[in-house]
């Protein structure tokens, strides 16, 4: 048999990079122009692979909305393919619900163009997710293609020759810890081994006897892969006339304008017994760990926060609190989502999130944060007056100045925590009245003293803060604005255990004599000592120097010095992390910090420890040459500046009576340049192993490096949490927004990054990136949740993620409501499946439950509700009706269910 050279035509992307968006943009409008051009005037140009990502056909559209009827009939004709995502997203920086709308998105974006590309197109993600072949599969994709996790891709995109990576051949199996698997072809010579292919003869036989035997050394069968583009590529328009020359110089090979559909069917025909099957993620780790890209987890931190709040309020809160109340009767907002997830999403490519662009790029990225935060606070706050409006309050007595409200728990997990919102118990509106008038009023209004109580009148722990007057404003659905000032208080209260989907009414109620001398809720404080916190499960002591020593009660683990500070210069870039060679880090731990209590209330307390460390003002001026001079990173000789500067960093630790775990707020003013800032929790545990909550996974990782890796850091991605245990005891710390940590083989210490800044965005130029230093005042947040053995760490993983997302408040008004008080949605229970969603599908009108099983033994899900009940994919599509009663997740498995709509009517029938 002849072989065959598919040469597949595309041009990978970036919407933004090393130039701004709207540059990136012209310059795509141009080479869409040409590209249409050339699809319809060369019918032998066959077909043009559109980067996998659907949201160049809006980009263009947007500026050329006159060509969408071409580009429909092209995308019909399968001579432009498109999808399956709308976004080329950063896999580990963007949450699992992320990425499964992102295909969604793209899938549905594609179909409604005329068709979509299934094949999973990783071209450029900085490592794989290891449940990609699990996703895929249940949408219906069996292959992908793939540029980096496997083999070293270094400075300019250069590919290694080394022979030490993961599977002798480009093409490979891949399977996600559930066991689902699918063909996976590696760009073992890079997505742009077929680029700018010659037209003369001369040249092209040279061009051709060197990539022909690249490609023949990682090749598995007689057909040869050759991707006919790079970043930003123009469109090769004698491509025609270049693969003629091709079939004259080799008649024994066929040259096929090829696409990945026609492509994969091929290989699948002749797929070699003997071809690797790789697990999991792909994450470089079997290279020399130089250029695994990991450190772009710490680039502009202040972006991952960002991303990291938008995607709660999206899938913790507004998503689950609108299908909640369309259960109930409120329309559910599919547009509003479909507009606000695309503007999230449009910060998910991988240069973006990743925080590896120039500065302008990430200047519009925190517009954008903005923007899609914005809509889901208002889709939060409609579900929250649609609540008010509606929730039964009428066991409250309608006394004087009683003021009812509501706190809701949107998310799949019991929470426990002191929560607060701000109540507006007075309004003296301007209509019908003067502003002076109005004024007047709301000064001389005396708010009586409140105590909080249930619904079945028991007094609440917690306290009512009076607030000054302020203006305010309504804005009516049927009438004008309307202004007022208002009286308000700030509430304070503790939860414990609130079921998950579910609706609690409170009351405001006077204090009177008699109520204040019948006090019936606990005063003690939760400290022990002058900087010693406990509760049930923790005993904290605050050191001298900042630290933190916590004991768990349970198992009696006690974790000494943690929240201990570390400080390094860095001299890499946006990329990677590189410490001056020979310089030792900064710690806390000789430090002596300045320690207060900053609250002593028997719900919660906290002991704030401001520490001064004294660290260099930046990099020495060595380093500044060696950027202009584009000497990779890890040649750089420079070294510290000589000149140092005390940088303070305050540490608050806060305990709550019926929490599980220690929050952590740091807060610091950074005036350094080129360093990095971490925490470190030593955990003095014995365990070759540690588990990174990843996309859909809880992902074992080993403690120690390959024999092939040299790089001093392992830098590593997490989502919510890291965790580290023994077989009695461990140590999960959840985060919000942080998501590098490495674990230190010394007493295998978790460290987490909490600030990285750099001058430049690296890779293949000189970009210089000054807000990437990231000056200014800084507040991360994290928590530290001690476990014991057995069950107790799944309980650990609940308690991340339960820390992730909020509880919400409203205020309610004496009514006779058709929601009833203690409304909840859905009850469900479960040894080992992790929540992620519950929304209402477009397609369908059925609500979505879904979450994915943490341990890889089989788990069990019982969901407890008045609704059919059918397994559905990561699309929302309907697969088979199941049973009441317990069901089984298979270990690792990503677990979708359809509740059917009461009246039994889908949109889609099964």
């Amino acid at each position: 048999m002849k072989k065959q050279a598919h040469v597949i035509s595309h041009s990978h992307w970036d919407r933004e990079w090393y130039l701004p968006y709207e540059k990136h943009h012209m310059l795509e409008v141009e080479f869409m122009d040409k590209l249409l051009d050339t699809l319809e005037r060369d019918p032998e140009f066959k077909s043009f692979h559109l980067d996998g990502q659907t949201i160049m056909l809006d980009d263009y559209l947007q500026v050329r909305p006159e060509r969408r009827e071409l580009v429909e009939r092209l995308v019909k004709e399968k001579r432009l393919y498109i999808g399956p995502w709308y976004i080329l997203q950063d896999e580990w920086l963007t949450g699992s619900e992320s990425n499964l709308r992102n295909l969604e998105t793209g899938m549905r974006e594609a179909k409604g163009y005329g068709n979509v590309s299934r094949v999973g197109y990783f071209p450029d993600s900085f490592g794989n997710m290891g449940q990609a072949p699990q996703i895929l599969l249940d949408a219906g994709i069996d292959c992908a293609a793939f540029g980096r996790g496997v083999k070293p891709t270094g400075f300019n995109n250069e590919v290694s020759d080394g022979a030490d990576f993961a599977s002798r051949y480009s093409e490979m199996f891949w399977e996600s810890p559930d066991g689902s698997r699918i063909l996976g072809v590696l760009f073992a010579n890079w997505y742009s081994n077929g680029i700018e292919i010659p037209t003369d003869p001369g040249e092209a036989a040279k061009y051709w006897e060197k990539k022909l035997a690249d490609v023949m050394k990682f090749a598995s069968t007689d057909h040869l892969l050759f991707m006919n583009g790079c970043d930003h590529q123009p469109v090769q328009t004698d491509l025609t006339d270049a693969l003629k020359t091709a079939a004259k110089l080799y008649p024994d090979i066929d040259f096929v304008h090829s696409d990945f559909t026609g492509y994969m069917e091929c290989l699948k025909q002749e797929l070699k017994e003997d071809l690797a099957v790789i697990r999991g993620e792909l994450r470089s780790q079997e290279t020399d760990g130089w250029y695994t890209l990991a450190n772009t987890a710490s680039s502009r931190i202040y972006l991952k926060q960002m991303n990291a709040r938008c995607e709660a309020l999206f899938t913790r809160a507004a998503e689950p609190l609108a299908a909640m109340a369309h259960d109930r009767g409120m329309e559910y907002p599919h547009h509003l989502f479909d507009y606000g997830w695309k503007t999230l999403m449009q910060n998910h490519p991988h240069d973006s999130i990743c925080g590896c662009s120039v500065d302008e790029v990430h200047r519009e990225m925190t517009a954008r944060f903005e923007k899609a935060e914005q809509v889901a606070l208002h889709i939060i706050e409609e579900c929250l007056a649609y609540f008010s409006a509606h929730v039964d309050t009428g066991k409250y007595a309608a006394g004087e100045g009683a003021v009812p409200f509501l706190v809701i728990n949107p998310t799949g997990f019991y929470k426990s925590e002191v929560t607060q919102l701000k109540l507006i118990v007075k309004k003296y509106p301007f209509q019908g009245s003067s502003v002076a008038a109005c004024l007047e009023q709301a000064r001389q209004e005396q708010l009586p003293e409140y105590r909080i109580v249930d619904s079945d009148g028991n007094e609440v722990m917690g306290s009512v803060e009076i607030l000054p007057y302020a203006f305010g404003y309504d804005l009516p659905k049927d009438r004008f604005r309307n202004a007022y000032f208002g009286r308000s208080v700030k509430v304070t209260l503790e939860t414990e255990r609130q079921e998950p989907f579910s609706v609690k009414s409170y009351c405001l109620v006077p204090v009177t004599e008699k109520a204040a001398e019948k006090k019936t809720v606990k005063t003690e404080s939760l400290f022990t000592s002058e900087y010693v916190m406990e509760n049930e499960w923790l005993s904290c002591r605050i050191n001298e120097n900042g630290t933190v020593d916590i004991t768990h009660k349970p198992s009696g683990r006690i974790y000494r010095e943690a929240v201990m500070l570390e400080d390094t210069r860095d001299i890499g870039n946006e990329y990677i992390y590189f410490k001056p060679v020979g310089e030792a880090p900064i710690l806390s731990r000789d430090a002596r910090a300045a320690l207060a209590r900053t609250e002593d209330k028997p719900y919660r307390a906290a002991v704030q420890a401001r520490v001064t460390m004294e660290i260099p003002v930046s990099a020495d001026d060595r380093l500044q040459q060696e950027i202009h001079d584009l000497m990779e990173f890890r040649h750089r000789k420079a070294g510290s500046s000589t000149q140092t500067l005390p940088m303070t960093i305050t540490v608050t630790y806060i305990l709550e009576r019926a929490g599980k775990g220690l929050k952590v707020e740091v807060d610091f003013d950074n005036q350094a340049l080129d360093h990095r800032l971490r925490v470190l929790v030593g955990t003095g545990l014995d365990t070759p192993w540690h588990y990174a909550d990843s996309i859909f996974e809880v992902a074992k990782r080993s403690n120690s490096v390959s024999g092939n890796w040299e790089n001093p850091c392992n830098a590593q991605h997490q989502q919510l949490f890291v965790n580290v245990h023994e077989d009695q005891a461990g140590m999960t710390v959840a985060n919000h927004g942080l998501n590098e940590y490495e674990i230190l083989p010394e007493d295998n210490t978790i460290a987490l990054t909490l600030h990285r800044g750099v001058r430049e965005m690296g890779d293949w130029g000189e970009f210089l990136t000054p807000q990437a230093q990231c000056l200014g005042k800084q507040h991360k947040e994290f928590a530290l949740y001690p476990h014991g053995a057995g069950e107790d760490l799944m309980r650990s993983y609940e308690e991340a993620y339960a820390y992730s997302s909020s509880l919400w408040g409203v205020k309610s008004e004496m009514q006779d409501g058709n929601i009833p008080d203690g409304f909840t949605f859905l009850k469900y229970s479960t040894d080992t499946l992790l929540w992620t969603a519950l929304k209402v599908q477009e397609e369908t009108g059925d609500v979505i439950f879904r979450g994915f099983n943490a341990s890889e033994t089989e788990g069990e899900l019982a969901l407890e509700t008045d609704r059919r009940i059918y397994r559905s994919n990561v699309l929302g599509e309907k697969k088979e009706y199941l049973e009441p009663g317990k069901l089984s997740v298979r270990g690792c498995g990503i677990f979708t269910a359809g509740l059917e709509k009461k009246d039994g009517r889908s949109n889609t029938p099964l």
